[in-house]
């Protein structure tokens, strides 16, 4: 049994350096829709199109864009992050909250790749 229980939700995140028109690219080469921009976030996400995949885009200038962070979606980021520090997971800092919107932590692998949880704080999420 699983320490955690992810949602069938991933949001895969990628750094970028401007992402309206990262997201007029996604639209254009891969038929991607765009769900929203949040400009005070420096946020926009897309549909891809598999069912329960986001495409996240974030803006980044430096270090340069280039990295991808896979996000998968809880229903309970507090006691999921408990219990996987319990098992000696390391996380990157604080969780995060953007009120009313998402509540966010990062974490390693043992190959130290970047993994983050999300938990959707909006009210038709």
């Amino acid at each position: 049994m699983p320490v955690v229980s992810l949602d069938n939700t991933i949001t895969i995140a990628l750094s970028v350096s401007d992402r309206h028109a990262s997201a007029q690219w996604y639209a254009d080469m891969l038929g991607f829709e765009l769900s929203f921009h949040i400009d005070e976030a420096g946020w926009s996400e897309m549909q891809t199109k598999t069912k329960g995949v986001t495409l996240g885009l974030g803006d980044q200038t430096a270090p340069a864009p280039g990295n991808a962070t896979p996000v998968f979606g809880i229903a309970d980021l507090d006691s999921a992050r408990k219990a996987l520090e319990a098992e000696g997971v390391k996380f990157d800092g604080d969780t995060i909250v953007v009120e009313g919107m998402v509540k966010l932590a990062s974490f390693y692998d043992p190959d130290n790749n970047a993994l983050m949880l999300a938990e959707h704080l909006m009210a038709d999420s």
